[in-house]
This record gives C-alpha cells, sequence and structure tokens, in this order.
C-alpha cells in the first residue's frame, strides 16, 4: 500500500478506531496542558519480548515531579492504555499523580499508540516482559531508553526514583524501584502479568478487567463454581468480539505502524493468529475450539493468579457487558485464598455505562480530584500507603456502588461498605406455571413453557448493542422464542447485590447427541418493570447458557448485579432462545420448561 492511500484509509479509520477506543478501556483523556513545572520527556524504550524474542519498540512519556532528585527520589507509578488506546490516554492520570509526587512512566502497549511489534493480549511473555523492563528503567537500568524510534540516542535511566533495598518477598534486586501501577481494562490485565513475571512491582490497582477471557469473549454461565470457566464451551460475544477485533486491526492506521512494519499486516493484522482464529470461529460456529480457549486462558489471570502476590486493590463496573462482576469476583476470592492483600470495589462505571456517574470517576480529559471524585480517593490513599510508607487508609474490603442513592458531590454517600464480599441474603423464587415468580412458601401452578430456538444461532429478538445497552432501542422477542416469569408488585424496595442464581429443569424435543454443535443454547435475562409496564433489562446484562445434556438440572450463575426493585416494580425473568449480540446455538430446538422440577427457582442475594 502506498503512502497516499494508507494516508486516506488512515483518514478513514480514525474516527471508527476513536469511537471504539472510547468503550473498550477506560475513557480516553483529552491531553491537557502539562503544568510547566512539571518534567515531561517523550522517549522510545528498547525491549524484547516473546514468544520468539523479538525486539519492540515502546513509546512512553516520564512525568518528573518538581523536586524529585537522586538525594530525594520519589515513588513511581507505571500505566498503560486501555484496548485500541495510546500513553495519551493516561495524561490527565499522570498529572495528577505527578502533582502528587509521584514520578509517572505511561506508555504505549505492544501493537498500540505507536508503540511496536503486534497485540500480545497482556500475555506474561509478551506484555508481562515489557512492563518488566520498563520497571528496571525505573530502578536506574542503563540502555533501555533512547531519544528515537532507531534505539541509536541513548536516554540516562533515572536517579530520582527511590529504591527498594529487597522485593516484595524479601531478596534483594537490581534496579528495583519503589512502583505500582494504574490502568482499566486492558491497562488493568497488564498489571497482574507484570506482577506474575516481575517481583520488583510493589503493588496494583487494576480496574474493569477480566479473569478469563475465554469467559469474557465466549462465555457459558451454566454451574461456574468458585471461578468463572467451566468444561462446557461458552457462547460466541459477537458484538464486543467484533469491536474488539476492530479496534486492533484499525488503531496502526493512525500512527503508520502497518506502513513502519508491514510484517504487521501479514497473517492476523496486528494480532496473534488465535484471535483470528477464534473471531472466524465464533461468526460461523457461535463458539471456539480448545486451542483458542487455551490461548485466552493463557492470558487471563486466572492462569497465573498463584504467581500475584502483592497487595491488590480491584475495581470492577457495574455497567459492564464485556467483563462483569463475577470476573473481579473470582480475581478476589482465589488472591484471598491463597493469603495474598486483597480489597474490591464495585464502582458503577463500567464498559457499557457510557461514562463515569457525577463523583465517581473522573470523565475524559477532566482532571483528577481525591475529593470530589470517590474512586480517585481510593487509589491516591491505597498507593500512598504501599508506596510513600503514609499512615493512609486503604478503605472497606468490600465497598459497592448504589445507583439508587441520591447524592451531590462525592459519591461516596452512594457506596455501601461491607467487610465481606458476601453481602446478600438468598431469597428464593419459584416458577409457577401461570408465569408467576413466587416466594417461598407461595402456590405454584403445574405447568410447562416452552421456547424454540432458530437455526444457525440466529437472534430471536430485538435488543440494544452491548455496548450501548442504555440506548432507546425497543426490546421485542419473536413470538415463541421465549418464555417469562414475573413476581407481583412488590411492597418494600428489594436490594439485590451479587449474582443470582437460576436453577432449572429443561427438556428438547430429542435426545441431545452431547455435542458442541447438537448443543441447546438460551439466554437469562432479567428485567425490572416499572407500574407502567416498562421493562428494562438491568444493566445491559445477558446469561448465555450452553446445555450438552438437558436431562439434568442446570444450575444458571447469572450475572452479577446491584439493582434495587424499588416499591410497586415488578421483576421478570426471561429464558430466550437467542440474542442480538451474541451467536446462538446452531442447531434449532424446542426447549421446554416445566414449573413444577423440583428445586427450580431463581435465587436473589438480597442486602
Amino acid at each position: 500500500m502506498g503512502d497516499r492511500a494508507m494516508r486516506r484509509l488512515s483518514a478513514r479509520v480514525v474516527t471508527l478506531a476513536a469511537a471504539i477506543t472510547a468503550v473498550l478501556g477506560t475513557a480516553p483523556a483529552i491531553a491537557a496542558a502539562t503544568p510547566p513545572s512539571v518534567d515531561v520527556s517523550t522517549m522510545h524504550f528498547a525491549v524484547t519480548v516473546g514468544p520468539g524474542e523479538k525486539d519492540c519498540d515502546i513509546i512512553g512519556d516520564l512525568y518528573r515531579p518538581p523536586g524529585a532528585t537522586a538525594d530525594s527520589p520519589a515513588p513511581a507509578i507505571l500505566a498503560t492504555n486501555g484496548f485500541g488506546g495510546s500513553k495519551d490516554d493516561m495524561t490527565t492520570a499522570a498529572e495528577y499523580f505527578v502533582d502528587h509526587g509521584y514520578v509517572v512512566l505511561t506508555y504505549s502497549g505492544l501493537g498500540f499508540g505507536g508503540s511496536g511489534c503486534r497485540i500480545g493480549m497482556d500475555g506474561r511473555t509478551p506484555d508481562g516482559r515489557a512492563a518488566s523492563q520498563l520497571i528496571g528503567f525505573l530502578g536506574g537500568r542503563a540502555g533501555v531508553a533512547f531519544d528515537d524510534a532507531a534505539h541509536t540516542r541513548p536516554v540516562p535511566a533515572p536517579d530520582f526514583v527511590a529504591r527498594d533495598a529487597v522485593d516484595h518477598s524479601g531478596t534483594a534486586r537490581d534496579h528495583d524501584p519503589r512502583v505500582g501501577m494504574i490502568g482499566g481494562s486492558y491497562g488493568g490485565q497488564i498489571q497482574f502479568a507484570t506482577a506474575a513475571v516481575d517481583p520488583r512491582l510493589d503493588t496494583i490497582t487494576p480496574s474493569i478487567t477480566w479473569n478469563d477471557l475465554s469467559y469474557s469473549l465466549v462465555p457459558n454461565t451454566l454451574d461456574q463454581g468458585p471461578g468463572v470457566g467451566g468444561p462446557i464451551p461458552g457462547v460466541s460475544k459477537l458484538t464486543w468480539t467484533a469491536a474488539l477485533a476492530a479496534a486492533g486491526f484499525l488503531t496502526p492506521v493512525q500512527y503508520e505502524s502497518y506502513r513502519q512494519d508491514p510484517s504487521r499486516l501479514a497473517g492476523c493484522p496486528n494480532f496473534m493468529p488465535e484471535v483470528c482464529q477464534g473471531l472466524a470461529q465464533g461468526i460461523s460456529t457461535g463458539t471456539v475450539d480448545q486451542h483458542v480457549i487455551d490461548t485466552f486462558r493463557a492470558t487471563s489471570v486466572s492462569s497465573y493468579i498463584t504467581d500475584v502476590t502483592i497487595p491488590t486493590l480491584l475495581f470492577q463496573g457495574e455497567q459492564d457487558t464485556l467483563f462483569d462482576l463475577r470476573e473481579a469476583t473470582a480475581t478476589y476470592r482465589a488472591l484471598q485464598a491463597q493469603g495474598t492483600e486483597a480489597k474490591m470495589v464495585w464502582q458503577r462505571f463500567g464498559h457499557s455505562s457510557g461514562g463515569p456517574v457525577a463523583g465517581e470517576n473522573p470523565g475524559a480529559g477532566e482532571a483528577w480530584d481525591p475529593r470530589t471524585q470517590y474512586m480517585v480517593r481510593r487509589r491516591t490513599d491505597w498507593l500512598d500507603h504501599y508506596l510513600k510508607d503514609a499512615p493512609t487508609p486503604t478503605g472497606p474490603e468490600f465497598a459497592y456502588f448504589r445507583p439508587w442513592v441520591d447524592y451531590t458531590g462525592n459519591a461516596a454517600p452512594a457506596y455501601a461498605e461491607s467487610p465481606t464480599i458476601d453481602v446478600g441474603t438468598p431469597h428464593t423464587l419459584k416458577l409457577s406455571g401461570d408465569g408467576g415468580l413466587v416466594p417461598a412458601g407461595g402456590e405454584v401452578a403445574d405447568g410447562a413453557q416452552t421456547l424454540y430456538t432458530l437455526p444457525g444461532g440466529l437472534p430471536t429478538g430485538v435488543s440494544a448493542p452491548a455496548l450501548a445497552p442504555a440506548m432507546d432501542v425497543p426490546t421485542a422477542e419473536l413470538p415463541g422464542s421465549s418464555v417469562a416469569w414475573t413476581t407481583a408488585p412488590v411492597q418494600a424496595p428489594i436490594d439485590v447485590v451479587g449474582g443470582p442464581t437460576l436453577r432449572l429443569t429443561m427438556a428438547t424435543e430429542r435426545p441431545l447427541n452431547g455435542s458442541v454443535e447438537d448443543s441447546a443454547v438460551v439466554f437469562a435475562k432479567l428485567y425490572d418493570v416499572a407500574p407502567d409496564g416498562t421493562a428494562t433489562l438491568i444493566d445491559g446484562l445477558v446469561s448465555p447458557v450452553r446445555v450438552l445434556d438437558p436431562s439434568q438440572p442446570v444450575t444458571v450463575d447469572m450475572r452479577a448485579i446491584v439493582h434495587r426493585i424499588d416499591t410497586g416494580h415488578r421483576l421478570r425473568l426471561v429464558v430466550a432462545g437467542g440474542d442480538v449480540n451474541y451467536r446462538g446455538g446452531i442447531t434449532a430446538h424446542r426447549v421446554t420448561i416445566p414449573q413444577s422440577g423440583a428445586g427450580q427457582g431463581l435465587t436473589l442475594p438480597v442486602a
């Protein structure tokens, strides 16, 4: 492709790539004017990553706070972008922390924002190793930083970053800075990968990221156990997978990276081959093979969490159809079980929220302010505690945003605090043959309901896209393609905090052969029904279920929510044969759900 054609292509995709980036990671920051007292230097870093020992160029910005010298060194923060973004997305965060006395190094991740090599999906070998070499630079290692992308003009390593005599395990290491990490989404998972390969990292604060990428992109909410992955292949999340692929393919065009390194166009452009394989398989079959699942899991903290042993503050979004609350919960439980210091916050802001609520997180281009923004205060206190040895509190074990609480200014009043993440008491509703959801002790009518799935995994209804579930799109299901159960209007508010559990008995028109191709796929959804009959899908969340053997009762671990069913409202459970944001089961089935099955019901964690 010639230069002129590349420039034309670049102009056409910049707007599209920017729009996709806005929902894939933390909202991109608008670069503000850095205070003149802050020294900011753009550098190129020569790193070697695997597999195959590739040499890559990483572009980054080093922020030096006033007063940081060799005699008075400052602790450091390392940060990188969300998927499809660049180092510039972290500008306002860097300006805040450098003003707060930290050295900050922001960088564009591999394959993004002017940095070289392909996207490593935050794997330990490519991305974790790259970040580790940047930590070495912060610790004084020479020969890493340069003025130019060709790596011909070396830049001295900083001597103004605080050093540790030993790492967190008590071992003396070369070039060991006092350093923590911040970042969200793709910029969150890299923190786990870095912690797993580099014991010099002191603390991490990952936000809205994944536990198991195979669950994130090809989920099956059937009987998950303590984690979120399972043995039965999931259901392809087409909307999000396509958005991720588009961002990865297109963002290098903005930086002319394909022209500078045409090899990144070969095969699966800008990605490892398994990403294109997964996309093709998901579109054609509605799921992916074991090789792709294994690749996704290898880039996930769930596969190496025993190597993450430093203090971890987790943030996860309630309005997030990409990485749901169960993912952070699985990570938190695993860290706690192995004795790693961990705390968790369920914030309102997620990939599908459209932006942060007032007083919670800073918006795009908005200055960070711990006085008016709850999440900035939590991050600052945590980092000050572990990097500055300050006597700041690290906050409650668990905090969650309650969207029904009115407040002004800082969102702190909307946050409930708990010494445990299990805040809800189980409250079971039975499925009745007359379409009711009946409390324990109530009468349940006999009967059954039947739904049909379409061939080829086609959707059976219309709804908003998963990237923007709040979009005003009329929701409708094809006649006969879904079944529903609804409570009576509630007499007092019911607050649901956590993951509902659905227990079902299902029957198909014939015995299934046990293969993925012949499986029955349905989608469980919870709606809040207002007194006027308006039904709203709670936080846009859908729980896909792939069943290989419907002769056995199934347990569905539905997406976790924080939601109030207000007085006069009703809760509706819908089981549908398809969903517009997923590729459903390839084989059409008639699925019957009897209402009198033993143990059938919906269990809500009620706070």
